[in-house]
């Protein structure tokens, strides 16, 4: 154009600067719209509010404060989608008290300028707030046609699902569906997210059906979240083959794929589908990497563990961050090789945090391990990382070693530090009702009088088929009697008995529990499922094990740490760790070490003791 001897107007400066931004070239627009002021042309309501989404996208906020000021002095103020494009930049940038101000400060506004305000709450965190919003709008006067629309729904699903608060969350999917809301990708994906993290696979179900009907299934958002649905509600199989009809599958469904194999213990499954993901194509990432290093370490896979730990610094170029740290460390420390796990923390190019430490200390109670895990223990503590769950496992190494009185004395530091144990809950899904048992409650559920009947039955038919008690997991100084019976009310095992009687023989019993199942639990449902001929699937705080006459998927390995679910949501925000040369050094030695260490566990002799 300029060629032709023709000097661009502010009109195609916009059109200019709108393409790039469509096109997902931000960087270059940003480029252009300081040539276009250098050049002096004026710029257009529409090309402000182009390049203020621009500066959102990039965290560019010095920038777009800078384009703000202009906005003032340009007479862009009243322009209501300049205003609306200043509420979500500020609102992307967490600064929801400038974006409140601006939204009050609005002499009309449209429904874009209510959701960018919603979103911009929920998108902090503020869920709460983003619900007061919400409300406001929905009873707001005026135009009839501003009312809550799909983007106002999605923004305050997913807000409370961010945000732990599931049943909240499902409350207003069903309000939306009540009003004739129709759900979009991003809305069905925030519900999804939410019965993979509470176990609702029958409600999971229902919204695949709903997915169907609504021509979503070919959407990758939504294909995506079927998936870690079906893999975190202990329906592997359901997960693979929705995984398998996505055609083109991006990284979160390989990332997906790869942590369901691990969860069930499936490590053999999670390598190959690793080296499906590579062969198609696909760098793996950062969260790549914690999958299948968590996968070998809840199979006990410890040569292919320090073999992808070294694939991923030398040949994919991923600096390690702490939490592949904290799988190596998982993974050697189950294995019985915990002198190799301390070195690994020794030369870490960062301060080990309370994940990495807490996978140390949990192996040391796996091998009973005391004078290891007391020196765990005590640099945990000089280093301020205490959590409820480093105090309890040091308490239990103490117990489990007869040693009562450092156990109290542990368990008592805890409690004046106002840390206190999470109470063991396992719950059960029956004809579309949720039951929780807490360990040794015997008043919670309408019927429980019959589970215990149940329970004692299940007990004698189980002794004489050769199951005992394995009273070392109680960890109270009781007589013999009294740690039976505190055996027999472990929350898994109520819920298990209550899921036989209500749950038709030909369906999996299906439990899910907060924290890790003990060993007696354990080797009870392997029991249960061969006497009474049931298929039982529990999901613990760490993993699924899946029991089926008589045996478990996880074939007796396990007990390790939840790395994978845990830190998934921060390295999906977390930068690249920054170290200097001394760090990379560290980063070395450390990735030397691990591969230094060949002695490989024994499939008989290295099994963690039950």
């Amino acid at each position: 154009m300029e060629m032709e001897g023709l000097e661009p107007n502010p009109v195609t400066w916009t059109s200019l600067l709108s393409a790039h931004s469509r096109c997902g070239q931000q960087a270059v627009a940003l480029r252009l719209f300081g040539d276009m002021k250098m050049r002096g042309v004026g710029a257009t309501g529409e090309a402000v509010a182009v390049i203020l989404s621009v500066c959102a996208d990039l965290d560019a906020f010095d920038e777009a404060k800078a384009i703000h000021g202009y906005v003032v002095t340009g007479g862009f103020q009243d322009y209501m989608f300049v205003k609306n494009s200043l509420i979500c930049m500020y609102g992307k940038h967490g600064n929801t008290e400038d974006a409140k101000f601006l939204f009050s400060k609005m002499k009309s506004r449209n429904l874009v300028s209510w959701n960018s305000l919603i979103s911009c709450f929920a998108d902090a965190g503020l869920c709460d707030e983003a619900f007061e919003v919400f409300l406001q709008l929905e009873k707001s006067e005026g135009d009839p046609m501003v009312r809550p629309n799909v983007i106002s729904w999605s923004a305050v699903i997913g807000g409370f699902a961010s945000k732990g608060r599931g049943e909240e969350s499902l409350e207003l999917f069903r309000r939306m569906q009540q009003v004739r809301v129709m759900t979009n990708s991003v809305t069905i994906s925030s519900v999804l997210s939410v019965c993979a993290e509470l176990a609702t696979l029958g409600l999971g179900r229902e919204i695949h059906g709903h997915v169907i009907r609504g021509l979503m299934d070919e959407n990758i958002l939504v294909g995506n979240g079927l998936v870690n649905m079906y893999t975190k509600c202990g329906s592997l199989k359901n997960g693979r083959l929705v995984f398998d009809r996505i055609q083109d599958r991006d990284l979160i469904s390989w990332n997906s794929m790869i942590a369901g194999y691990g969860m069930h213990g499936f490590g053999e499954n999670a390598l190959i589908t690793f080296d499906e993901m590579v062969k198609a194509g696909l760098k793996p990432d950062g969260i790549t990497f914690v999958a299948v290093l968590s996968s070998c370490s809840h199979a006990g896979l410890v040569a292919e563990g320090r073999r992808l730990f070294d694939q991923m610094i030398r040949e994919f170029r991923v600096p390690p961050q702490m939490e592949h740290y904290a799988c190596m460390v998982d993974l050697l420390g189950r294995a019985g090789l915990l002198q190799e796990a301390s070195e690994i923390l020794k030369m870490m190019p960062m301060e080990p945090n309370a994940c990495v430490w807490g996978a140390l200390l949990n192996s040391c109670r796996m091998y009973k391990n005391t004078e290891v895990a007391e020196a765990t223990a005590s640099r945990i503590f000089s280093l301020k990382l205490e959590t409820t769950g480093s105090y309890m496992l040091l308490s239990n190494i103490y117990a489990a070693s007869g040693r009562w009185e450092d156990s109290a004395r542990v368990r008592m530091s805890a409690k004046t530090k106002g840390l206190k144990k999470s109470p063991g809950q396992s719950w059960v899904e029956v004809k579309k009702k949720i039951y929780m048992f807490s360990a040794g409650n015997s008043s919670m559920q309408q019927g429980l009088e019959e589970v215990f009947v149940i329970l004692e039955d299940l007990g004698m038919r189980m002794e004489s088929e050769g199951y005992i008690p394995d009273k070392s997991f109680v960890l109270q100084d009781v007589d013999e009697e009294e740690k039976k019976q505190i055996l027999n009310g472990h929350s898994e095992k109520l819920a298990i008995a209550f899921g036989h009687v209500n749950i038709p023989s030909n369906m999996p019993i299906r439990v899910m529990k907060n924290l890790r199942v003990c060993g007696d639990c354990h080797n009870w449902t392997k029991f249960f499922s061969k006497i009474m001929r049931r298929e039982v699937i529990v999901r613990d705080g760490r993993r699924f094990h899946h029991f089926i006459d008589g045996y478990c998927s996880c074939k007796d390995y396990w007990g390790g740490i939840a790395v994978f679910s845990k830190v998934v949501g921060v390295m999906k925000t977390a930068g690249s760790v920054k170290v200097g040369a001394a760090a990379d050094a560290r980063t070395a030695a450390a990735s030397a070490a691990i591969l230094r260490s060949r002695q490989e566990p024994n499939d008989a002799s290295k099994q963690p003791p039950q």
